[in-house]
């Protein structure tokens, strides 16, 4: 197996709305060949401490939304750790897709704003701890349903580029930017949910790739 020098970064489509949830990439251009055969492999360890996170996630969020109902207001250190819980999944999937050649830091700094320790993806909140609506917060996975509505049939498309970009990858070691853009732009749309959904803020989500 060859490995192709690295390359300069470069960011990678459109740049994200002003939401208060903000995922943002800066990926190479080209990606060794051999990448799309391992990476979900080499990230197995992280799939382990995801289910970990995963399950603080399950008993933070019950944390967050009593809070939120009963108080008007969710503690930042709740909304920190919310946030790097979906800052790790994101990384983890941005490499596990191939999309960068850079191993994710096993980093479960807690807050809304990025350590910057993984540049190829970053992913931002401003926090919004007092104020909260409540009749939001008590709905929220009713509200969040049509975007997950929307979501399941974009990853249908997204799990069919992913196909074609492996085989690209393979072939010419860079994915089709058209393709890549979509990928990432499902990618932003979820993150945006996710962040809905666990109260990081109580902006609804714009239904947007960009």
């Amino acid at each position: 197996m060859t490995t192709l020098p690295p390359q300069p970064a470069a960011a990678a489509g459109p740049p994200a709305p002003a939401y208060p949830a903000t995922l943002t990439f800066a990926l190479p251009e080209r990606i060794a060949r051999w990448r799309p055969f391992l990476h979900w492999i080499l990230a197995i360890p992280h799939y382990v401490v995801l289910g970990l996170v995963g399950i603080g996630v399950f008993f933070v969020l019950i944390a967050a939304w009593f809070c939120g109902v009963v108080l008007g207001r969710v503690p930042a250190p709740l909304l920190g750790f919310l946030a790097m819980a979906l800052r790790y999944s994101a990384r983890v999937g941005a490499y596990v897709y191939f999309l960068t050649d850079q191993y994710p830091p096993f980093d479960l700094s807690v807050g809304t704003a990025d350590s910057g320790r993984y540049p190829q993806v970053r992913f931002d909140v401003v926090p919004q701890v007092d104020g909260r609506s409540r009749l939001t917060i008590f709905f929220r996975a009713l509200m969040i349903i049509p975007h997950y509505v929307v979501l399941y049939f974009l990853s249908i498309a997204a799990s069919v580029l992913l196909f074609i970009g492996w085989f690209a990858v393979v072939f010419t070691a860079r994915w089709p930017e058209g393709l890549r853009d979509f990928v990432l732009g499902y990618l932003r749309w979820s993150q945006r949910a996710s962040a809905y959904y666990v109260l990081l803020t109580d902006e609804y989500p714009p239904f947007s790739l960009d």
